[in-house]
């Protein structure tokens, strides 16, 4: 008797294949099922059918499809990248920069990366193919944008400590790989647990600035407190939250170069719902009713 889960799997990778429109970019039905195949096997490889189809269902499948066409060459995917995305990479960059020549030289600069042609090589090698569609596109090129700019700073200064880096404001975020890798299950476990313990206002402003791409200013507003203290607080956050994730690694076996080492890995590949957990009591309304009476807020504003 043939098994109904054959037929259930193929209903809904059509299903799957049609929301995200990769068809208008040449990429078949199956085609789209493997891509899908190799992000599952990644992050979920023992998973049920109901929690593949949940996992799928949370994909950006539209962005997805898009970002892997513009990887393999596809004219229209670039041009509809292009259309979407060529002016908020210039205003990342101008971001991070905040000079208008070294935001255009960082913005081409990345954009070249994407395309994944060289000049001394004809083969592509796109970044666009370590997209996994498990957040936006929009908030994966703020990561790759940042990590360019670190990269580029660091091939400038190498002889610069990574403290005083810091002391300039760089802002450390992690690298996107060079290949798959097999991320350790420690960095996962000490990342999840340093990020519970911040209170809700402290993982509010890191959601909002590091993954939903909000101003200083614009954070500010929602927590009624000065722009300044928001720089202040992200700063703190970010040397703390490192200290704490190397110590716990530390105390789960590694040496400290290997948890260094560990910590270049992509925060979206590290297995846990980064989103989630920064997303607990993140709501800025509940921050403005309680701020006056809040006896547990923070001391940097």
């Amino acid at each position: 008797m043939p098994s109904r889960a054959q037929p259930e799997r193929t209903n809904i990778a059509a299903e799957l294949y049609l929301r995200s429109g990769a068809g208008a970019y040449g990429i078949s039905a199956e085609q789209f099922s493997v891509i899908l195949d190799e992000i599952q096997k990644k992050y979920i490889p023992a998973a049920l059918p109901d929690q593949q189809a949940e996992f799928f269902g949370a994909l950006r499948l539209e962005e997805l499809a898009l970002a892997r066409a513009c990887a393999v060459g596809n004219e229209r995917a670039w041009e509809d990248f292009v259309q979407r995305y060529r002016q908020k990479l210039h205003a990342m960059a101008f971001h991070i920069t905040r000079e208008a020549v070294q935001a255009a030289d960082l913005a081409d600069s990345l954009f070249a990366e994407l395309y994944g042609v060289s000049a001394q090589s004809s083969a592509r090698h796109s970044k666009l193919l370590f997209y996994t569609g498990r957040g936006s596109l929009e908030g994966w090129l703020r990561t790759v944008m940042a990590q360019e700019f670190v990269n580029h700073y660091r091939r400038q200064k190498r002889t610069v400590s990574l403290e005083e880096q810091a002391e300039e404001g760089v802002q450390f975020v992690a690298r996107v790989p060079e290949q798959v890798s097999n991320e350790d299950p420690r960095l996962a476990a000490v990342t999840d647990k340093a990020l519970a313990e911040l209170s809700s206002e402290d993982r509010f402003t890191l959601a909002s600035y590091y993954l939903d791409g909000q101003t200083l200013a614009e954070i500010a507003r929602e927590l009624g407190i000065h722009e300044s203290s928001v720089s202040r607080r992200l700063d703190r956050l970010s040397v703390g939250l490192r200290r704490r994730i190397l110590a716990g690694l530390r105390d789960l076996g590694m040496s400290h170069a290997q948890a260094v080492e560990a910590l270049e890995t992509d925060v979206r590949d590290v297995n846990v719902n980064l989103r989630s957990s920064l997303a607990q009591d993140s709501d800025a309304t509940t921050f403005s009713s309680r701020r006056a009476g809040d006896p547990g807020k923070s001391n940097d504003d």
